[in-house]
């Protein structure tokens, strides 16, 4: 089946992509191989070399490919310009750290010498999803090429011009042929490469259906698997939160890149004391927001990704309703080309609805009441996924306490989760397994081997 770009603000189809067949898969790989060899013999500071020079091409071409990730999965264009901006810092945080995160340690034993050492695994297969399509392939491939191993991408199939947009960078950058490359194949094609002796391991960003299959894949044949999945994150808001700050905050977590992210936050738990006033304050924030081209610096509702994901959006809405939620506003598509829908509120939404209990990938806001700060962290918990959560408090000390309660890969306090080179990210759960970013995502894709002298 062939790989269609299609713009989201319009639904038009604007480019068509081929697969690869299988004997043109196997060359690349063999390519890759060779390349790999001798990548892991450049010397750490080649490498850093490299990842500057990259970090440099994504400014230099930021507004094209802002535009790129814009015209193909549809987010506002400055969020595209956020997100290559992302990519460049991630690029220079590995080129200056990675030295550092890989040098020898020198442990104490009952030999004369004994040593930790890192060393690269070979080609890793970078699996992505479509909803930061840079970003999510650099932060998976800056430490794990830092490390001396070769990336082959499977990049999602909507967003086929950003796969090839990402290798040509790598080109730009003066990186080895063939260190880097993209795979344009399909899933099934997908499980025949990962079970290749060629690819040492894998890393996944996906749902938690793909992460079961490429997991058990991966283990089937042994190879080192990370898996970033799917989220439901928690947003608590406490009796003492200053709601005004709080609301805007909840607005940019709720509906950053239309909804569309993993670390968004998905469930607002309030403390019924305070909740209808918060409710109101996003409200009318909400109903401020202004659907149109995502190029224009006036747009504030972008498209969704793909018209299949607002459908199964609106299903998801429909049966929470049904289920007893409450509408405030929003809660449905908006009669214009393209793939929009209006962002949404649900009130009085509990366990056993489709709001709490799936991940809303697009722009709906679930809100539970709770009683009280014991009652607010159980409704955090009773879920399956566990990538990130945010308490919002004037009492920092009690925001502390209660992020170290919730059940999951990180928890913010005061501000809205996301993805930092200088933290490790991942989740717990059905949100994933491993870690990736700061020193913690280098040493995932490595192998830590023991050297004992006698």
């Amino acid at each position: 089946m062939p790989m269609l770009s299609t713009n989201p603000a319009s639904g038009q189809t604007l480019h068509t992509f081929a697969t690869w067949p299988m004997d043109q898969t196997h060359a690349v790989l063999s390519q890759v191989e060779h390349a790999q060899a001798a990548w892991a013999a450049h010397t750490i500071e080649q490498r850093s070399h490299a990842m500057r020079q990259l970090a440099q091409v994504f400014r230099q071409y930021r507004e094209e490919y802002a535009g790129l990730i814009t015209e193909e999965m549809g987010k506002l264009l400055k969020e595209a310009r956020a997100e290559v901006d992302k990519c460049a810092l991630g690029c220079e945080y590995y080129a200056d750290h990675a030295q550092s995160y890989l040098k020898d340690e020198v442990m104490a034993s009952d030999a004369s010498r004994s040593l930790v050492t890192y060393q690269p695994l070979a080609i890793l297969l970078c699996i992505r999803r479509w909803n930061f399509p840079f970003w999510q392939l650099i932060r998976a491939a800056a430490p794990a090429m830092m490390a001396g191993n070769a990336v082959v991408l499977k990049h999602a199939s909507n967003v086929p011009r950003c796969a090839l947009a990402l290798e040509q960078a790598f080109q730009r950058a003066g990186f080895p042929a063939n260190v880097f490359r993209t795979f344009m194949i399909s899933a099934d094609q997908t499980e025949a490469v990962l079970a290749d002796p060629r690819i040492a391991a894998v890393t996944l960003t996906g749902s938690s259906q793909a992460g079961r299959k490429v997991a058990s894949i991966a283990g089937q044949h042994l190879k080192k698997c990370v898996l970033e999945l799917g989220g439901s994150d928690p947003f608590i808001v406490l009796d003492d939160a200053d709601l005004e700050t709080t609301a805007k905050q909840a607005l940019f977590a709720r509906f950053q890149n239309m909804g569309q992210s993993c670390i968004a936050a998905k469930r607002f738990i309030l403390i019924d004391s305070i909740a209808d006033d918060f409710i109101e304050q996003v409200k009318t924030l909400v109903n401020a927001m202004q659907s149109g081209d995502p190029k224009s610096e006036a747009t504030t509702i972008a498209p969704m990704a793909r018209d299949d994901l607002r459908t199964d959006l609106q299903s998801q809405v429909e049966r929470s309703l049904t289920a007893g939620a409450k509408l405030v506003t929003g809660g449905s598509a908006i009669e214009m080309p393209g793939f929009y829908y209006h962002p949404t509120i649900l009130d009085h939404v509990q366990p056993g609805m489709p709001a709490f209990d799936e991940e809303l990938f697009g722009p709906v806001a679930a809100i539970t009441r709770a009683k009280n700060t014991k009652e607010a962290i159980q409704l955090a918990n009773r879920t399956l996924f566990g990538l990130g959560g945010s308490v919002w408090t004037q009492d920092v000390v009690r925001g502390e306490e209660l992020a170290r309660q919730i059940h999951a890969g990180c928890t913010f306090v005061n501000g809205v989760v996301k993805s930092d080179p200088r933290l490790p990210f991942g989740g717990i759960k059905d949100s994933g397994d491993g870690r990736e970013l700061s020193y913690f995502g280098i040493r995932e894709f490595v192998n830590i081997k023991t050297i004992w002298i006698k």
